[in-house]
């Protein structure tokens, strides 16, 4: 018999939530077929069984899960007729979270628990021995010992919390709606990314050659099943500026103080999802051709709606764009810098811009654009010349017309 554990996937991913089981209590699977589908931060992982024979699911869809909770077993039904299930039940919408029960001292008590959930009652100063296992024959999980850590944190707490003031003030016309790991993962992100010493660098680029160029091939790329936009033609340029300022394609250590320059071009392009932001990434956009970007965008951003999106196609990020222009709205906007990149690029709406030429004024189009990125790196003046080189490169009709 074996059991099924939320295993570390990576990318510092510690949590997850039950979408789908694929399979039936009491299902024959066989070996490597996929039983179950777990929601992280940042994508839907498919999990195998390890083994063939009969499944025993120990946990209910929509519940959240920790490094090393068991999901199921899988056996013989001999094997299976001791393990007796204990499904987590997902906290409702409205109702608080479970009181958490804990058991009075005994003599002799046997504690069943792993040495990771043992570790982990030590570092959360909770008393493992007082602690009653959900898991399998009493056996203590890491989400015992969590909750139990938390309620303790909530005794402890001086004072009502703003938001049971707010629940008491207002009774019915409130509701607490949970956030989605998606969600979740985007709020953790965002506070480390509040951490970073930021500063940002506006400017305009004459976007009249990229408008026209696009304009031009659209109807081409669309013969080909391609949506062309000017995305793309930004992320070549921006390897081009990257190239001849590369801190802004590197990570800060901070622990070691070092600048990590990234010889690859890995871009991220933030993509709307319905259930938060999600970033999505052109690897070696420089080896890319335009038309082989545009539809890698199109396939990636199909699958982050679809959300069959992969944690692989989601991470080792260079530089992040986001692409604030594809919601037409806004003039000006101070995107946050996704870590542990060094910068992000915002690119707003291209719109109808006078020009003045030797005194003459012209009609043309305009493209916004921001540079907000970690002062300790790089410095103003940096930001200034990288913008500059994106500018020359989107600028420049004979680069625009080779990349065409």
């Amino acid at each position: 018999m074996k059991d099924i554990r939320f295993v570390d996937v990576g990318e510092g991913i510690t949590e997850g939530k039950i979408q789908k089981w694929l399979v039936k209590d009491g299902d024959n699977v066989k070996e490597d077929q996929s039983v179950v589908q777990v929601e992280t931060d940042k994508a839907i992982v498919n999990v195998p069984s390890p083994i063939t024979g009969i499944i025993k699911i120990s946990i209910k869809e929509g519940s959240i899960l920790h490094i090393g909770d068991t999901l199921a077993y899988i056996g013989t039904s001999d094997e299976l007729k001791n393990v007796s299930a204990a499904p987590v039940v997902p906290v409702p919408k409205s109702v608080a979270p479970r009181t958490i029960q804990v058991s009075q001292p005994q003599a002799q008590k046997e504690v069943i628990a792993t040495p990771s959930v043992r570790k982990l009652a030590h570092d959360l100063n909770v008393d493992i021995s007082k602690a009653v296992g959900t898991g399998p024959n009493g056996r203590i999980l890491e989400n015992d010992i969590r909750s139990i850590a938390s309620q303790s944190a909530k005794q402890a707490a001086p004072s009502q919390k703003y938001s049971e003031v707010l629940e008491e003030k207002h009774n019915e016309e409130v509701e607490r709606e949970p956030m989605s790991m998606t969600r979740r993962a985007i709020a953790k992100n965002m506070e480390e990314s509040w951490k970073i010493p930021r500063a940002t660098h506006m400017d305009l680029i004459n976007a009249t050659e990229l408008w026209n160029l696009v304009s031009k091939e659209k109807q081409k790329m669309k013969d080909m099943d391609v949506h062309l936009t000017f995305l793309p033609f930004i992320i070549k340029a921006l390897v081009q500026a990257l190239k001849e300022n590369p801190h802004f394609n590197a990570s800060y250590d901070r622990d070691k103080q070092e600048i990590i320059v990234k010889r690859y071009y890995n871009i991220g392009l933030a993509a709307e999802s319905d259930d938060g932001l999600k970033v999505i990434v052109i690897r070696n956009a420089d080896k890319k051709s335009i038309t082989q970007i545009a539809k890698e965008i199109q396939d990636l951003g199909k699958k982050v709606k679809d959300k069959t999106i992969t944690i692989e196609e989601m991470k080792d990020t260079s530089i992040t764009i986001t692409n604030i222009g594809s919601l037409g709205g806004g003039f000006l906007a101070v995107p946050m810098i996704n870590p542990p990149d060094v910068a992000i690029i915002g690119v707003l709406s291209i719109r109808d811009w006078v020009f003045d030429d030797n005194g003459k004024p012209i009609m043309g189009k305009v493209l916004p654009f921001t540079i907000t990125f970690d002062h300790r790196v790089v410095d103003g003046a940096e930001a200034v010349k990288l913008g500059n080189a994106l500018i020359k490169y989107l600028e420049d009709p004979e680069f625009l017309e080779m990349l065409g």
